[in-house]
């Protein structure tokens, strides 16, 4: 059912596969697929089966696959592999380790352009029985959430999203309340980030057909909470506590922790405010270190990756308050955009240097798994 709302150069990657288990090629995409002259290209790997235990072990990547074009949405499937949504072209890859990518959907009607694109993936708790995989894309005159099964047409759930050529959100999760989580951004328009009509600048709470969810702040309405810039990652600790990146405009990049109908600001303040009106943020960073957009949790570890920053931050959890960020992975991987914590407890992440802002090394973009320990 549909809701409507009005060159720095070239840089060695020595240093990362001197650590890869494997880099050996073994198979490309099929010939058809738009996006470099040889297509996503997958690494054999000798994966095992890793155990949750809540550590990962950042020491030991390896190379799923590279070739990908903007690589954006990352969503598990529940027997294995994952689906990567690729921003320009609106294909999405199933990426399983030590096999070819597998071109398997291509979402119609998204219209890429700056920022926007085919963003953010979730696959339904139900897929089992189901089988919907959730999308969030820029079309032609908005952004919108859309479900579909693999062998078939979308079905609009969400609409009205304004866009923009920046700022236009993207993530979307499933909760552990089995709601639809998204996170959208102003579009450029601060204003709307305060507006409890618009559904831009917000965290929107959905049901699965895409209905405001019960038990929402206000009865009908999908708003989750507001006042926000531009949300790109959304992640639950072990208590159920949610938390989202923000990126900030000339100061302050934050972390936050998400509760119903709190106002974290913007655009009336950057950073901590100090003012009861709004919530502070729990982490903040200059963007130049950090422009966060993915975010995964593995036991008492957040991990936030960073744009600008080109780093992977790592920041314990102690009774719910991230603490310490540490910078990982700096100087050789570029742009990092997704990170997400694979059923068997190893953590998935992508790369963004194919996306018009970073500095392109050869291969990119890619996919790197690091196993749990």
């Amino acid at each position: 059912m549909r809701h409507s709302w009005r060159t720095r150069h070239f840089r060695s990657l020595s240093l990362l596969l001197a650590v890869c288990t494997s880099a050996s090629v073994v198979a490309a995409c099929s010939d058809d697929q738009p996006t470099t002259a040889q297509g996503p290209t997958a690494v054999a790997t000798s994966t095992a089966p890793s155990r949750p235990g809540g550590t990962i072990d950042l020491t030991a990547p390896e190379e799923l696959v590279h070739g990908i074009d903007v690589p954006w949405g990352l969503a598990f499937l529940p027997r294995g592999g994952a689906l990567v949504a690729e921003r320009d072209s609106g294909l999405i890859l199933r990426i399983t380790p030590g096999a070819p990518a597998e071109q398997v959907y291509r979402v119609p009607g998204v219209a890429a352009a700056g920022e926007g694109g085919l963003l953010g993936l979730a696959v339904s708790p139900a897929y089992a029985e189901n089988g919907y995989i959730y999308a969030y894309f820029t079309a032609d005159t908005d952004n919108r959430i859309v479900r579909f099964r693999l062998d078939g047409q979308p079905e609009v759930l969400f609409t009205g999203i304004a866009k923009a050529s920046n700022h236009n959100g993207g993530r979307i999760a499933f909760g552990p309340d089995g709601m639809l989580y998204a996170g959208t951004g102003d579009a450029g328009t601060g204003a709307a980030a305060q507006n409890p009509s618009s559904p831009n600048g917000k965290i929107l709470r959905l049901t699965p057909e895409g209905q405001p969810a019960p038990g929402n702040p206000t009865p009908g309405s999908p708003v989750y909470s507001l006042g926000h810039r531009n949300v790109q990652g959304l992640a639950w600790d072990s208590a159920g506590r949610l938390y989202a990146t923000e990126f900030g405009q000339n100061r302050f990049d934050e972390i936050n922790r998400i509760e119903p109908a709190h106002n974290y600001g913007w655009p009336d303040v950057e950073g901590i405010a100090n003012n009861p009106q709004f919530t502070d943020p729990l982490i903040t960073w200059s963007p130049s270190d950090a422009s966060p957009s993915g975010l995964a949790i593995a036991g008492n570890t957040m991990y936030a990756a960073a744009l600008r920053g080109e780093r992977l931050w790592t920041l314990p959890l102690q009774d719910g308050v991230p603490t310490r960020p540490t910078a990982q992975l700096t100087d050789h991987l570029g742009r990092l955009r997704t990170v997400a914590i694979a059923p068997d407890g190893a953590l998935w992440l992508t790369t963004s240097n194919t996306d018009g802002r970073g500095d392109i090394r050869t291969g990119d973009d890619r996919i790197l798994r690091f196993p749990a320990r």
